[in-house]
């Protein structure tokens, strides 16, 4: 009886100390995943950072500090200054994120020292010399898109008869024409200036292709992210899939956050 006793009770703690175990390495594991806790959104042209709602919602009740800038769009070395004062204020490590031409501000950005990694969301990824534009221009463009030529102050416009169909086509109608009135005004001369130092040379990279995208071809988001050895996740939607599926770009987002931590 004795004997059966004490084997209950030997297994019984074997089996609390496994359990606490568990429970130390678990929050071990999820500590690791939190150690890269900030993450800086970089939005693209016809657009602003309001777009970004649902996605720094999705990351801050994650336990993530998320930061977006606000582009001025007046020239890509603007918009690198200004994303560069953001990672500035952070407080440690981050992810660098951008949306469409917020890619090639945040591959000449991303060499700030508190970046660990890059995500690119149906973004431009130029190399150094290269420009966005020139990316833009190796397929023939949507139906659907409606980039218009620049006007007599060398701003950029979206047609606002496509806007929705061409850049925005899995969110409401409503939403579509709250980004379209609230977008900054893009300055051309960014889209035609070369990328000097390119920071997926030097740090890791993730891509998210869209695979209904009619402003930036998922063939040209395919060659990017291949020609840079770019870890991808193609999830179908439209250019803004940041906005229509908030969930599924965290999560890459997050990986990309838990992998820096890993290799700190």
């Amino acid at each position: 009886m004795k004997k059966q006793t004490l084997k209950n009770s030997l297994k019984g703690g074997i089996v609390a100390l496994t359990l606490a175990l568990a429970t130390v390495t678990g929050a071990v594991t999820e500590a690791a995943a939190q150690a890269v806790k900030n993450v800086v959104l970089v939005h693209g042209a016809f657009a602003d950072g309001s777009g970004y709602k649902a996605l720094y919602t999705v990351l801050t009740k994650k336990g993530y500090h998320v930061t977006v800038v606000q582009n001025p769009l007046t020239s890509l070395e603007d918009d690198v200054t200004a994303t560069k004062v953001a990672l500035d204020k952070q407080d440690g490590p981050a992810i660098l994120v951008g949306h469409s031409w917020g890619g090639a501000v945040i591959t000449e950005a991303g060499n700030h020292p508190k970046v660990v990694a890059l995500v690119y969301i149906a973004a431009f990824q130029p190399d150094n010399g290269e420009s966005a534009l020139q990316w833009l221009q190796t397929v023939a463009p949507a139906p659907e898109n409606g980039v218009l030529p620049p006007d007599d102050k060398g701003i950029v416009y979206y047609d606002k008869d496509k806007y929705h169909a061409g850049f925005c086509a899995d969110i409401s109608k409503e939403e579509a024409d709250f980004m379209y009135a609230s977008q900054g005004a893009f300055y051309a001369k960014g889209f035609v200036t070369p990328i000097t130092h390119a920071a997926w040379r030097d740090k890791p990279a993730y891509g998210l292709i869209a695979t209904e995208d009619k402003s930036i071809a998922p063939e040209i988001q395919h060659a990017m992210y291949k020609r840079s050895n770019t870890k991808v996740t193609e999830i179908k939607g439209s250019h803004v899939i940041f906005m229509s599926q908030p969930e599924k770009v965290a999560a890459v987002i997050i990986e990309a956050a838990t992998n820096g931590a890993q290799k700190k």
